[in-house]
């Protein structure tokens, strides 16, 4: 019986195992770099879509002014059922699926400096009436006239401050 061995040669050969963990852990270096940034790409869209809601606030607001000689609205159901939510199927809602809540108060009974920790059980707005947001820091609203309202909202990258 006559058996003839074949020489190997470079292209015959397959992988080596050295050759195979070094680009399963490229692989797997890359997959947890996607994973660690996917909750930080998210926390971002949910805030832009905050900083959205807060931007139809203004609108709506202003929109109400300009019907009631410069007048602010009473930001109660009434408002939010005409200018927010004109439809039935029109939704004024935090990204994680909970209605707005405005809470409402004056420039004279309100806390000048605001610190809240983000929390997302709760989607509030909080409307302070005669103050505007302070320049300098997104915590503080200043006095203003009668006609100015400041909005500020905690979002998970921080605070948000807008004004009428």
């Amino acid at each position: 019986m006559n058996t003839q061995y074949k020489q190997l040669t470079q292209k015959d050969r397959g992988f080596t195992i050295i050759e195979v963990v070094l680009v399963l852990a490229i692989a797997g270096l890359i997959f947890l770099m996607v994973f660690l940034a996917l909750p930080a790409l998210q926390r971002g869209q949910r805030d832009t879509q905050r900083k959205d809601d807060m931007a139809r606030l203004q609108t709506a607001v202003s929109n109400y002014t300009s019907n009631n000689k410069g007048n602010l609205p009473a930001f109660n159901a009434t408002f939010l059922t005409n200018y927010l939510k004109p439809t039935a199927s029109d939704k004024f809602q935090d990204p994680n699926g909970t209605d707005y809540t405005l809470n409402t108060t004056t420039y004279s009974n309100a806390s000048t400096n605001w610190n809240s920790t983000y929390s997302d059980t709760t989607a509030t707005i909080y409307v302070t009436s005669s103050a505007k947001c302070d320049a300098t820091d997104s915590t503080k609203v200043v006095g203003a006239g009668s006609r100015f309202a400041a909005f500020r909202m905690q979002l998970e990258a921080g605070t948000y401050c807008v004004n009428n």
